[in-house]
């Protein structure tokens, strides 16, 4: 779904960095549904990255905390991969297994078309978002 991916082609530019993040886990979730929920389980700080209907210019990056993210996700409970992160990280704040912070960036997509690669708009800034996330990563 073009843009929709950005998540994971963020993931994986910053996993082919390890050497820099020796301590740091990266996992992408994006089709991980209820299983979020334990890959966030007591970790100290949770990143997360995605693609974010913000009424913003495409490719506009913007970073949240959970609180400040109002989802307006309709679910369609067809399959156990679907997830509304918003109600996952609730569930682990329930179970006392939520992560001490959350950071969330929301990327603006500029298309959500049926395709395998990401528009030229949110491309040519992956540099620019690798960074600010890298950014977060330091400990």
């Amino acid at each position: 779904m073009s843009d929709e991916g950005i998540g994971g082609f963020i993931i994986e530019r910053l996993a082919g960095e390890g050497e820099k993040y020796e301590n740091i886990d990266f996992v992408d979730a994006g089709v991980g549904g209820i299983n979020l929920l334990h890959y966030m389980a007591d970790r100290r700080k949770v990143i997360l990255v995605d693609c974010a209907f913000m009424g913003r210019e495409p490719g506009t990056m913007e970073r949240f905390g959970p609180e400040e993210v109002k989802s307006v996700k309709k679910l369609a409970h067809l399959s156990l991969h679907e997830a509304d992160v918003l109600k996952i990280i609730e569930m682990a704040r329930q179970l006392g297994r939520c992560p001490e912070e959350i950071v969330i960036f929301g990327i603006e997509p500029a298309s959500v078309e049926l395709e395998q690669q990401l528009s030229e708009t949110i491309a040519a800034r992956v540099d620019d978002y690798v960074a600010a996330i890298s950014k977060e990563l330091v400990v």
